[in-house]
C-alpha cells in the first residue's frame, strides 16, 4: 500500500499524529456497515469480512440490529493504518434512528457519508448532509456500489449536489469496461488504479483513451479549489501545472474549512476504493487539535470527554461511550459533568462492535466505554476533578411522531417496567415516556413504528419485561349546547345525626377554552357560606365524567338556591347534593362530544406533495395552506388541522409515501364538536369499556 502513496501522500505523511475519530453516516441501506467491515479487513483487524445479511458483522451488533438487518445504535471499531490510529463510529441511517448520530457528531474529527447513485435516496441523503452541515462537520462523500451504477458519475454528482449546500468535489473518475467500473483514476495523483476484490487496487498506466476525460475532470477539480486559492487560480489562468504538494494541501484545507465535500468512489462489498479512502482520511481529515478549535475546547486544561451514547449492560451497570477530547482519563478518576454531577470512573473498556476489553486508561483522542458514570447523560461532557465541565454541544431531542400506549402482560411486572423504561429512556434520548393518569395510560413516544418496535424488543430481551401495546386513547371531552336547571337534595337518616344538603343550580355552556366556572348567587344565607366550597367541589367531582362518559369542559354552573338543616347539614352532604343536581341537569342541556384537533406541519419532498395531501384529507384533515420549506430546496410543507383520533399510523403512511423521509410536528389546537355516527361509536365504546371495568 505504501507504494501507492505518490508524492502527495509522502508530502503529508508526517502531518498527522494520534487517534482520529471518523463517523460513518449515510442513508438507510447505503452500505455503511459493509464499508466499516471492509475497512477493518483492509487494516488487518479482521481475518475475514462479515455481512449484515449473515448477521456476523462488527457493526449492527445488537440482537435488534441483527433481527432487522439495520443499524439501530452507533457501533465503534478501532484500526491502525500506515501507523496512524483511527476509530470509526458506524451510525444508523434510517430516519427513525438518525438522532443517534446527533450526539456522536460533536466529538468526531470528520465524517464519511456513504451514498449510492440512486436519485430516489437523494432526499434521505439530504437529511444526513443537513445534520452534518448544522453540526459543522468536515465530510467526505463515498459514492458506494459503483460496480452496479447505471449512470455516469457526473450525472450522479448533479443529482447528489441538490442534496448538499456545500459544493461536491469529484476526486476520482471510474474506468469503465463494457459498462462496468473496473477501476478509477485519482485526479489529485493523476494515477489509474484497477480494482482487486478485497485487496488494494493495482496501479496501471492511464489509458490514452482516458487521458482527455481525466484532464477535463482534473481541471474541473482544480477550478473549484482555486475558488479559495488565488495563487492556484493564477497558475490555472496561466496554463501552469500547480505543484502536487500544494494541491494536497488545498484539498486538506478546503475540507477542514468546510468549503468542499470531496467525493470518492468504490464498492464496499468488494473492498474497492477502501485504501484510497483511508489515505484521504489519513492525510486530509482534521486532527483532534483542530476539532477542539471547531467546537470551542481550549487546548490546555483538565482532561475532558464528551459522551456520545449511554447504555445499561446488565450486571455491569451503565456504560458511557465517550471520546477523550483533552488529556488522559483513568479508572478511579473522579469527574464532574457539564450538569454538575460528580462520579467516579469504575472502569474503562475499548470496544469493537459488541466486544469489550478492559484497559486502565483512555488516552487523548480515544473513544472508550466508561463504567458507572451514573447521573451523566448522553450529550454531556465530563472533566477530571470537581470543576463543572463546559458544554461541548447541546443537542435537543427530536419531537416524537409516533406514540403507543403500553402495559405489562403480567401485573407483577409493573415496578420492573418503570425501572426498565427509566433506563431505556436514558439510553435513547429520542424516547419520551409519559403518564396520563386521567386515562390510566403509560405512553411511549418516538421517531416511528420501527423505533418503538425496537424499543419494545429491548424491553423484552434486555430487561425481561413483556408488554402489550396499542394506539393511545383519545382525550375526548364533552360540553353542552343548551341550558338547564335542576335541584339536588341529599337526605339520609340512619339514627343519630343525619345528612342533609339541598342546592338549586343552573348550567350553561361557555366558549371553547374557557374551562369550568362556578358562580355563587346565594342570597339570604339559604346555603351557609361554609358549604359553598363543598357545592363547587361536588360540581367539579361530577365534571370528571359527564353523561357521555368523558370529562366536562367549558361549562358555567350557577348556584341560585338551596336549603340546609342546622344539625344534619355538612360539607359531605352539600357535596353530594351538588353531584345529584349536576346529574339531573347535564342530560337535559343537550350534551355534545368534543374531540381534540391538532395543528400539524408536514414536511415532504416536493414530488410527494399530492400523496401527502391525500393522506391528510383521508384522515378528516383540513388543509390550511402550502408553502416551500424554508431553507430546503425541493421540499415543501403543509399546514393542516387533523383530529387526534386520526393521528395513529400517520407517520407510517407518510414515510411510505415519501421514500422514508417525510415527517411532521404536531401541537394541540382546539376542541371541536363531533356528531353523528362517529360520536355515537365513541360514546358506545366508552360505555362498553366502563361496563367491563366494573
Amino acid at each position: 500500500m505504501a507504494a501507492q502513496n505518490g508524492k502527495g501522500d509522502a508530502a503529508s505523511g508526517t502531518r498527522r499524529a494520534g487517534p482520529r475519530c471518523i463517523a460513518i453516516v449515510g442513508p438507510f441501506q447505503s452500505g455503511k456497515t459493509t464499508l466499516l467491515e471492509s475497512i477493518l479487513m483492509r487494516c488487518g483487524a479482521l481475518s475475514r469480512t462479515g455481512s449484515v445479511k449473515a448477521g456476523n458483522s462488527v457493526g449492527d451488533a445488537s440482537p435488534e440490529a441483527r433481527a432487522h438487518q439495520m443499524s439501530v445504535e452507533p457501533n465503534v471499531a478501532s484500526v491502525e493504518f500506515l501507523g496512524d490510529q483511527f476509530q470509526f463510529i458506524d451510525c444508523p441511517g434510517s430516519v427513525e434512528f438518525l438522532h443517534e448520530m446527533r450526539h456522536v457528531l460533536p466529538a468526531v474529527d470528520a465524517a464519511v457519508v456513504v451514498c449510492e447513485a440512486d436519485d430516489r435516496k437523494a432526499p434521505a441523503l439530504e437529511l444526513v448532509l443537513r445534520e452534518l452541515e448544522e453540526a459543522d462537520i468536515p465530510r467526505f462523500l463515498f459514492l458506494n456500489k459503483i460496480d452496479t451504477a447505471s449512470r455516469r458519475v457526473r450525472e450522479t454528482l448533479a443529482i447528489l449536489q441538490r442534496a448538499s449546500r456545500t459544493p461536491l468535489l469529484l476526486r476520482q473518475i471510474p474506468i469503465w469496461q463494457k459498462g462496468i467500473a473496473i477501476g478509477f483514476i485519482d485526479l489529485a495523483l493523476e494515477r489509474a488504479f484497477i480494482y482487486r476484490e478485497h485487496a488494494p487496487s493495482e496501479i496501471v498506466p492511464i489509458d490514452p483513451d482516458e487521458s482527455g476525460r481525466e484532464k477535463d475532470a482534473r481541471f474541473s477539480m482544480l477550478e473549484k479549489l482555486a475558488d479559495y486559492d488565488d495563487e492556484l487560480m493564477e497558475e490555472l489562468l496561466g496554463d501552469m501545472e500547480p505543484p502536487r504538494d500544494r494541491i494536497f494541501d488545498d484539498l486538506a484545507r478546503e475540507l477542514q474549512h468546510r468549503h468542499v465535500v470531496p467525493v470518492l468512489i468504490g464498492a464496499a462489498e468488494r473492498g474497492n476504493g477502501v485504501t484510497r479512502l483511508l489515505k484521504a482520511l489519513r492525510h486530509e481529515a482534521p486532527t483532534l487539535s483542530e476539532t477542539r478549535g471547531r467546537v470551542g475546547i481550549v487546548e490546555n486544561g483538565p482532561p475532558l470527554a464528551q459522551v456520545m451514547k449511554s447504555w445499561h449492560a446488565g450486571q455491569g451497570g451503565k456504560v458511557s461511550l465517550a471520546r477523550v477530547m483533552r488529556g488522559r482519563l483513568a479508572e478511579g478518576d473522579v469527574v464532574t459533568s457539564s450538569a454538575g454531577v460528580e462520579a467516579r470512573i469504575a472502569g474503562i473498556v475499548s470496544l469493537k462492535g459488541s466486544e469489550q476489553s478492559r484497559k486502565p486508561a483512555a488516552e487523548e483522542g480515544e473513544v472508550a466505554g466508561f463504567a458507572k458514570l451514573d447521573g451523566i447523560g448522553t450529550g454531556e461532557a465530563f472533566m477530571l476533578g470537581k470543576q463543572r465541565a463546559g458544554v461541548v454541544s447541546a443537542v435537543a431531542p427530536p419531537e416524537p411522531v409516533h406514540t403507543l400506549a403500553i402495559a405489562v402482560k403480567d401485573r407483577k411486572d409493573d415496578v420492573r417496567l418503570a425501572a426498565a423504561l427509566q433506563k431505556i429512556a436514558e439510553e435513547d434520548t429520542a424516547l419520551l415516556v409519559t403518564q396520563v393518569p386521567e386515562l390510566s395510560e403509560t405512553r411511549l413516544s418516538g421517531q416511528g413504528e420501527m423505533h418503538l418496535r425496537v424499543t419494545l424488543e429491548k424491553l423484552a430481551g434486555r430487561y425481561g419485561v413483556n408488554v402489550v401495546s396499542r394506539p393511545p386513547q383519545v382525550g375526548y371531552r364533552e360540553t353542552i349546547r343548551g341550558q338547564a336547571g335542576a335541584r339536588g337534595r341529599h337526605r339520609k337518616q340512619s339514627g343519630g345525626h343525619g345528612q342533609y344538603g339541598d342546592v338549586v343550580i343552573e348550567i350553561a355552556g361557555l366558549p371553547r377554552g374557557e374551562g369550568i366556572r362556578f358562580i355563587d348567587k346565594i342570597t339570604g344565607g339559604v346555603v351557609p357560606r361554609q358549604y359553598i366550597g363543598s357545592v363547587e367541589a361536588g360540581m367539579r367531582d361530577y365534571c370528571e365524567k359527564g353523561p357521555l362518559g368523558f370529562p366536562v369542559v367549558d361549562l358555567a354552573v350557577t348556584l341560585t338556591d338551596g336549603s340546609y338543616h342546622t344539625v344534619d347539614s355538612s360539607d359531605m352532604a352539600f357535596r353530594q347534593a351538588a353531584r345529584l343536581a349536576m346529574s339531573e341537569a347535564m342530560p337535559q342541556a343537550r350534551p355534545v362530544l368534543l374531540e381534540p384537533i391538532l395543528s400539524i406541519e408536514v414536511v415532504i419532498p416536493s414530488e410527494a406533495m399530492s400523496r401527502a395531501s391525500a393522506l391528510i384529507s383521508a384522515r378528516r384533515g383540513q388543509i390550511l395552506g402550502y408553502d416551500t420549506r424554508p431553507g430546503w430546496r425541493g421540499w415543501d410543507q403543509i399546514n393542516a388541522l387533523v383530529p387526534e383520533a386520526e393521528m395513529p399510523g400517520l407517520i407510517v403512511e407518510l414515510r411510505s409515501a415519501t421514500s422514508g423521509v417525510g415527517s411532521f410536528s404536531a401541537r394541540f389546537d382546539h376542541l371541536a364538536e363531533l356528531a353523528g355516527k362517529p360520536a355515537e361509536a365513541v360514546v358506545s365504546a366508552q360505555a362498553l369499556a366502563a361496563a367491563q371495568a366494573r
